[in-house]
């Protein structure tokens, strides 16, 4: 018995990026990400961003400037307070 993966592949490989998007129905940028990234990571799922767990907005960014410029002296923790 083929597993779906079999079947897949057997549908998909030795094709063209264009051949594939019409076949699934999705972009060729699509399909070209997904190639792309099976080639370099071995996988296709979406991983979780690295690095800091929460990127701060640019409204955030703008507003810790304007806190800090105004007064140089507060701490850290003082500013994080008021953010």
């Amino acid at each position: 018995m083929q597993t779906v993966s079999t079947n897949i592949c057997e549908r998909l490989c030795n094709k063209f990026i264009h051949e594939i998007s019409l076949l699934l129905n999705i972009t060729r940028l699509t399909v070209s990400g997904i190639i792309t990234k099976w080639k370099q990571l071995g996988m296709t799922a979406t991983q979780p961003p690295s690095g800091k767990l929460c990127k701060m907005t640019e409204r955030g960014q703008r507003m810790l400037m304007r806190t800090v410029s105004k007064s140089r002296q507060l701490s850290a923790k003082s500013i994080a307070k008021d953010l």
